[in-house]
């Protein structure tokens, strides 16, 4: 029988003409300064984006569950990916709530090296918001860039991408929410908030114009794509949306090792939700969907419990496998037929990869009971500490490897580096084969152990 597909709805994406503020980049003299300063908002300001990927994608969104829901796998952005990608830590302090006090055309002044004769001349009022208009301070940018005059030029270059980049709301204006937003320091929860909030509404109203930072919701989902996707090689012609529905869990670039050490933010009191505020509204998303992406293992389907912030280390979540066991994958694949695909879905061709990420359940409890031997259970646990043994190894050699930067000109890693990576690379490879022979016992032992009666499947 054809599964039943859901209709797509047409979306749109606020893209602002950006050639003026890629211009101004020309000025910045020392890059890496800059970054080290500012972030990674060079790279954002020059992402192009795919908007047919993009108006894809969308269509995933699963507004139950604040994500992304494919056919066997979910994805969604976190605090800590979207922080990364951005280049900007989130900070221990309250983030933007929209009741900060309105700054003083003279704060504003200080903020930006101008005078403030000059704000009190251009400061306006567009769509009930003040602000300022974006060709007053490109014009002032120019002037400081050309003068050399690195702080004053920084200062303004940064709040115009803030507010025509990150917070987009009224073209070419610079509302006082990004500069509000602007002046902490802290952008990362609000353009998270901003996201949701977007994808959300808009999903609400049947589609609509989506309004966030595109290119850091772009880079996102590129940065879990498989390199023949990311690459944008398309030697058959095929369409995004069968691209997308032939992705499995196997094909997804899930963690990124920048992430290890990362204590990350997972829950809000018991709630498995956290809240989130943008500059147009509040929303909540669900981080614990998210555990995979950041590398710990998604074992069931997720139970929304109680509400503070609670960071979470691989002291509370285990060592770090990126797997996903089959009761959560089932749970997807059970919520991806509740929710139906907006495409159809082809024959899936999984690449390949060094392990299997989406194990059966093995917990020796879950599959002893009363009238299984000794014997039976003696040998599983037998193959368990020989997985356990090889973890131990492989979790050392994860410190030994360097990861390659992702700045061009400091990619070359040590040969120390390299060995280690070998190393790691094949005891990884030994113990997802240690752990397919693991699979292939189990269900021996099932067969050897239990009356004909009950069929190997019922094991499982």
């Amino acid at each position: 029988m054809d599964k039943q597909r859901r209709n797509t709805k047409k979306y749109s994406f606020r893209q602002p003409n950006l050639k003026e503020l890629r211009s101004l980049a020309s000025y910045v003299l020392e890059p890496l300064e800059f970054k080290a300063r500012h972030g990674k908002l060079l790279s954002i300001l020059s992402t192009q984006v795919d908007e047919g990927l993009m108006s894809v994608l969308v269509q995933f969104y699963d507004p139950l569950y604040r994500c992304f829901t494919f056919p066997d796998f979910q994805l969604l952005p976190t605090l800590e990916e979207y922080a990364y990608l951005v280049g900007i830590p989130i900070l221990d302090q309250l983030p933007f709530s929209g009741l900060e006090r309105v700054p003083s055309s003279q704060e504003i002044a200080d903020l930006l090296h101008v005078d403030v004769s000059d704000i009190v001349a251009h400061m306006t009022t567009k769509g009930g918001i003040q602000g300022l208009p974006s060709d007053f301070l490109i014009s002032q940018a120019t002037l400081f860039g050309k003068a050399m005059s690195e702080d004053a030029f920084e200062a303004i270059f940064v709040l115009l991408i803030y507010a025509l980049v990150l917070f987009p709301n009224i073209d070419n204006f610079v509302d006082v929410n990004a500069i509000r937003i602007f002046s902490t320091l802290n952008p990362v929860p609000t353009l998270l908030g901003d996201t949701y909030f977007s994808l959300h509404m808009r999903n609400a109203k049947g589609g609509g114009s989506i309004v966030c930072c595109l290119p850091l919701l772009y880079k996102w989902f590129i940065s879990h794509l498989p390199q023949t996707l990311a690459s944008k090689e398309n030697k058959g012609c095929l369409r995004w949306s069968t691209r997308l529905m032939s992705l499995t869990n196997d094909d997804i670039f899930w963690y990124n090792r920048v992430y290890d050490g990362v204590q990350i933010i997972d829950s809000c009191g018991e709630f498995s939700n956290v809240p989130l505020l943008g500059t147009c509204g509040g929303i909540n998303y669900n981080p614990i969907l998210a555990r995979r992406q950041l590398g710990f293992p998604l074992k069931d389907k997720p139970n929304n419990i109680l509400l503070e912030v609670h960071r979470k280390g691989r002291k509370e979540l285990g060592p770090k496998n990126c797997i996903a066991l089959e009761p959560y994958t089932a749970w997807v694949r059970k919520r991806a037929l509740e929710y139906r695909m907006p495409y159809d879905y082809p024959r899936p061709t999984p690449m390949v990869m060094v392990g299997p990420s989406t194990l059966p359940n093995q917990g020796v409890e879950e599959l002893r009971d009363e009238d299984r031997s000794r014997a039976w259970v003696r040998e599983q646990e037998e193959l368990l500490q020989q997985l356990k043994d090889k973890d131990v190894v492989v979790e050392f050699l994860e410190h030994q490897v360097i990861d390659e930067p992702d700045d061009v000109v400091t990619s070359l890693l040590p040969q120390s580096s390299r060995f280690w990576k070998r190393k790691y690379d094949r005891l990884a490879k030994e113990k997802a084969d240690m752990e397919a022979a693991y699979e292939r016992e189990v269900k021996r032992l099932c067969a050897a152990y239990h009356p004909i009666s009950r069929a190997l499947d019922d094991c499982f």
